[in-house]
């Protein structure tokens, strides 16, 4: 096994800075998913990895060995594409065996090593075949048996999961993460989606406009984001925006247009009249019906009422009108207007409970599960 070492790698295209300053290490055996929109560098980052692109600047390092201006061959690296790119009139077995025959082992070897490495993703029986006859879970097998058999020390995914519909994309997502245990090889995964980094990486780097954002297990990018970047691009959230009223140096309390002030679980060095913008996810929100006796007049007109609490009498919360409910499979979503704010709310469609569209209901929260963000994007609290 080799681990990988980047060090302050760029990439210029033109006047195009695609990759920005990017230093990361790998650990032998570990699986690093490279996560971020279309454009942020990502794709670049691992074709520099690979030997397919030259580093404007900066090194990479393959094991012991500095490889930055090695070719991709010298690399002893493999790399599965998005495409899967078999040649489709060879069979499944020399497509597989095909990079063996390019380090010139003989034709009865690579062919029983092909076979092997088959049985291995599960493709046994399939030596014959042409890539024609595979469904899409088949070819991404083929392909990854093709990179693993010539025994690279890395393997490097370009999103090789996206040509697949969901079902298909969620299983092999399970079959590479016990690929990856089983081979115990150095990975390095590109992908967009969120849910698929989740599920397969030890480790996530986050990458926004060529940079490197944050590097981290999939629970502490998701816990603790560094900025408002991540926080909203790793998931659906409630971001909204207001001013500090009130703080003591310890927490503040905001204005974020819900007709109630907010008390924020931090303060650090914020004033008064600061901008902020604070982060509600909707798994950490309740959602309640409110009855007349609750601070809704019999005559349809609401009264005043202190801000409410949760189920359990704790946390903070808002009151606010249902404005729609949306069915998306397993979740229903609700949107729901307070004062002048608008935020959504997700309850499992088998706890949905009888809220319907026009209701008054209380969205409620405890207040350690707010985050914050400054101006700037980084989060208030934010230590490391």
């Amino acid at each position: 096994m080799s681990g990988i070492e980047l060090r302050n790698l760029r990439k210029e295209f033109g006047d195009l800075v695609a990759v920005d300053d990017v230093s990361v290490s790998v650990r032998d055996g570990e699986l690093l998913c490279l996560l971020g929109p279309s454009g942020c560098g990502k794709s670049t980052t691992m074709r520099m990895i690979g030997g397919l692109e030259t580093p404007t600047d900066g090194e990479v390092h393959i094991g012991d060995r500095e490889v930055t201006d090695l070719p991709a061959y010298r690399r002893n690296t493999s790399m599965v594409f998005q495409s899967w790119a078999l040649f489709p009139y060879k069979s499944v077995r020399e497509n597989v065996a095909f990079g063996l025959k390019m380090q010139g082992v003989d034709a009865d070897e690579r062919a029983a090593r092909a076979d092997e490495m088959l049985e291995r993703v599960e493709m046994a029986g399939y030596g014959d075949h042409a890539p024609m006859d595979l469904s899409g879970g088949q070819k991404q097998r083929v392909a990854l048996a093709r990179s693993l058999v010539v025994d690279p020390d890395v393997l490097l995914l370009d999103e090789p999961l996206s040509n697949l519909d969901k079902r298909l994309r969620e299983q092999m997502e399970i079959e590479l993460k016990q690929i990856h245990e089983e081979f115990e090889k150095t990975f390095v995964h590109v992908t967009h989606d969120q849910d698929e980094a989740f599920t397969l990486a030890d480790r996530i780097g986050i990458m926004n406009a060529g940079r490197l954002v944050q590097v981290g297990e999939p629970s502490e990018v998701y816990e603790r984001p560094k900025n408002e970047f991540v926080e909203e691009f790793l998931g659906d959230t409630n971001l909204v925006s207001g001013t500090v009223v009130r703080t003591d140096g310890e927490r503040a309390t905001a204005d974020l247009g819900f007709g109630t002030p907010v008390d924020l679980p931090v303060g650090g060095d914020l004033s008064e009249g600061a901008s902020v913008t604070v982060s509600l996810r909707p798994e950490v929100l309740t959602l309640q019906r409110r009855e007349g006796a609750d601070g809704v007049e019999t005559d349809g007109t609401r009264s005043e009422s202190p801000a409410p609490a949760r189920p359990d009498g704790t946390g903070a919360g808002v009151t606010g009108t249902v404005d729609s409910v949306l069915y998306r499979g397993s979740q229903v979503r609700y949107s729901v207007t307070a004062g002048e704010t608008s935020i959504f709310v997700e309850r499992s469609v088998t706890d949905h409970g009888d809220v319907a569209t026009g209701d008054d209901v209380a969205v409620t929260w405890a207040t350690e599960d707010l985050l914050a963000f400054r101006p700037g994007g980084e989060r208030l609290g934010e230590t490391t």
